[in-house]
């Protein structure tokens, strides 16, 4: 089995073992090598998960002091995802930070008005969607493809497919998760992409690659605390 397979399932397991012990924010994990003993690899393979645990925002690094738990992912995510899959829907949000906003910044520079006609009314069928109850995932998914067409270059929607089953996991997830909390839960939803929305409009790149990666990073947020 491959060294990436193998820190796939050491990412699950890590997560399983936070769950199981009712490891609370700020709880000490074991030592990386009590870590291999427990699931049969080798400090390598989890070093290779904690790095990655830390990138996804669910533990937390501290030099000479080990590693802490920092989030502990929502039981729905894990019921959209499950625990085999988690570590790779997550690790989605590391390419759409790099793909998506760079397709934000060309969608405001390169848009025809026929594209923007189609990124505002998927963007009003996606707020429809989140203030009536609708499940919405599917809205969502929908204007952020029309932002990555709007690139005029069809290799961003390819990459963006390829992960698109992962993606619509966690976007499911999302908006459950945010349904069960606070009204201004769901608003913040609206106003991220609201503000993506209003970039590529105003043809301020800038703005627009900020407004996509603050809204993905919030997304993230949201599924796993």
């Amino acid at each position: 089995m491959s060294g990436k397979r193998l820190a796939d399932q050491a990412y699950s397991k890590i997560v399983e073992h936070i769950t199981a012990e009712r490891l609370k924010v700020g709880d000490r994990l074991p030592p990386e090598v009590r870590l291999a003993e427990m699931f049969g690899v080798s400090r390598t393979v989890i070093r290779e998960a904690l790095v990655r645990l830390t990138a996804d925002g669910i533990t937390d690094a501290r030099r000479g002091a080990g590693t802490y738990v920092k989030n502990r992912p929502s039981d729905r995510l894990i019921a959209y995802t499950s625990m085999p899959k988690l570590s790779v829907a997550l690790g989605t949000y590391e390419v759409r930070f790099v793909l998506e906003a760079e397709a934000a910044r060309l969608a405001a520079k390169r848009r025809s008005s026929e594209d923007m006609i189609g990124i505002e009314e998927a963007f009003v069928e996606l707020r429809t969607a989140l203030l009536t109850g609708a499940p919405a995932h599917a809205e969502d998914m929908e204007l952020h493809r029309r932002i990555l067409l709007a690139t005029a270059n069809a290799a961003f929607l390819w990459a963006f497919n390829a992960l698109a089953d992962e993606i619509d996991q966690i976007m499911r997830a999302g908006v459950d998760i945010s349904r069960t909390r606070p009204p201004d839960e769901v608003e913040a939803m609206i106003n991220e992409h609201n503000a993506i929305v209003e970039a590529i409009r105003a043809r301020d790149e800038d703005r627009a690659a900020l407004a996509i990666h603050w809204h993905l990073s919030e997304g993230r947020k949201r599924v796993i605390s």
